[in-house]
């Protein structure tokens, strides 16, 4: 007997993201607020997939394109650490 996809020993679903943008009402994202922007970047400055972020998919590309703005005006780095 094989065993079924996703039901590895201790294998939980989490629980659903709200996407940030969709919950506060905001509808455009800013590159000015890198604040905001810096929670869905990684530690090394890479910018993380939805699935960890949560965002839905419209303002996942919102805020990728916002990241990469951000970074041309120098408000958040290209790469953290080295």
């Amino acid at each position: 007997m094989g065993r079924k996809k996703g039901t590895a020993a201790g294998f939980r679903p989490g629980k659903r993201k709200v996407c940030l943008y969709c919950k506060e009402g905001i509808e455009y994202v800013d590159y000015k607020d890198y604040n905001t922007l810096r929670g869905f970047m990684s530690d090394r400055g890479k910018i993380r997939a939805r699935r960890v972020t949560g965002l839905c998919p419209q303002h996942q590309r919102e805020a990728a394109v916002a990241i990469k703005r951000a970074r041309e005006m120098a408000l958040l780095p290209y790469v953290i650490g080295r």
